[in-house]
């Protein structure tokens, strides 16, 4: 039983057959001229324009990256090296690492000054007034570790009225709500740059993309040759691109419809839990949150060790963030234990019987650290 979709989604069979067609067709560099090449160049485009139409934004405001980590980098970098004004940045302490080192590279190499915006106890943001010479926002719109949901809209509209930038890591977020960039598909203002990788829709590893929801000025991080608009240079994953744009066309096909469904399993899910294992307790927003989300810190017992007894009882979960190790930095800025976090996120519904499973085991290694 795969319960974590939140570090990689299970590959889309339209993904692999997006991928087979463009292999099948052969490899050439979508920057030649020859008919290879402007086949791939088809191929690319036909993403671009695919990806571009499912969240509301021009072709051109989609550069493809190697993944979210990429297009965090490429966010926080680009926005804020192009237009630096009062060098400021605003953040939050539970941010996912892509941004968070950004964050503090530009701190530390370039002299920006950092600013961390409160956050209360179930992970959601409270924005306060921000200075007048902020340069930039950068947060997530939702949590991979807790999965709490921001108000991104409010933040939005705060940093835009002094002048800020907001760049959004949408990674998690993406998949999961049914967000959108056009100007009636976002409840307020939208993000000035959005971060999206492929692995999380159920298309390829190593594949992502950085949306610009208008021609906004961006400092490329990789330098060479022109493509991607002089945004990005490097030549493209094609195979790969194509891949992700067919996964992201699937998966948000029903986003909505999935959404529900989703949260359905989550709350039975997280119900059971703290009924046969009083010693949980759920992190994050008990309602703001992603509808495949669950995630507990489970006192006095190893989350490594719940994660070891589940494996063997054939249901893969995770601490939290598969790109960190030890103790969860978002946890920890929560005053929680990040060694006793336990975190489930689904990519498909459950039935009773699984989450009788996941619980029967969790209360067997609880009784058995208990007892020894």
């Amino acid at each position: 039983m795969y319960l974590d979709a939140a570090a990689t989604a299970p590959l889309r069979p339209e993904a692999r057959a997006a991928m087979e067609r463009v292999w099948d067709a052969g490899q050439a560099n979508a920057s030649s001229l020859h008919a290879a090449g402007a086949a791939a160049r088809r191929e690319l485009e036909y993403a671009r324009e695919t990806v571009a139409a499912t969240f509301g934004v021009a072709p051109e405001g989609v550069v493809f990256t190697s993944g979210g980590t990429e297009s965090n980098n490429l966010g926080v970098f680009g926005l804020a090296l192009a237009h630096p004004r009062g060098r400021r940045i605003v953040t939050t302490r539970i941010e996912h690492s892509a941004v968070a080192q950004s964050v503090a590279y530009l701190e530390r190499m370039h002299g920006f000054a950092v600013d961390y915006a409160d956050v209360d106890a179930t992970g959601r943001v409270e924005m306060g007034e921000l200075a007048p010479e902020t340069t930039l926002v950068a947060m997530g719109a939702a949590n991979s570790d807790i999965g709490t949901v921001q108000d991104v809209a409010a933040v939005v509209e705060r940093a835009h009225a002094v002048g800020a930038l907001v760049h959004l890591d949408a990674v998690q977020a993406a998949v999961a709500l049914p967000l959108s960039l056009a100007a009636d598909g976002w409840p307020g203002p939208g993000p000035d740059a959005v971060a999206l990788a492929s692995h999380k829709f159920g298309g390829p590893q190593g594949v992502g993309a950085l949306l610009l929801q208008r021609a906004v000025e961006l400092e490329p991080l990789l330098h060479g040759g022109a493509q991607e608009g002089g945004r990005r240079a490097g030549t493209e994953n094609v195979a790969g691109i194509a891949g992700f744009a067919a996964a992201v066309a699937a998966q948000r096909r029903d986003v909505a419809q999935r959404a529900v469904v989703l949260m359905n399993s989550r709350d039975a899910l997280i119900a059971a839990v703290l009924e046969r294992v009083p010693s949980a307790r759920l992190t994050g927003h008990p309602e703001e949150r992603l509808p495949g989300h669950a995630s507990f810190v489970v006192d006095g017992v190893s989350g490594d060790a719940l994660l070891v007894a589940l494996d063997a009882a054939g249901v893969a979960a995770s601490a939290g963030s598969a790109c960190g190790r030890g103790t969860s930095p978002v946890l920890t800025a929560l005053g929680l234990n990040g060694e006793e976090a336990l975190r489930f996120s689904l990519s498909r519904p459950l039935e009773e019987r699984d989450i009788a499973l996941i619980t029967g085991v969790m209360a067997r290694e609880v009784a058995r650290y208990a007892g020894s």
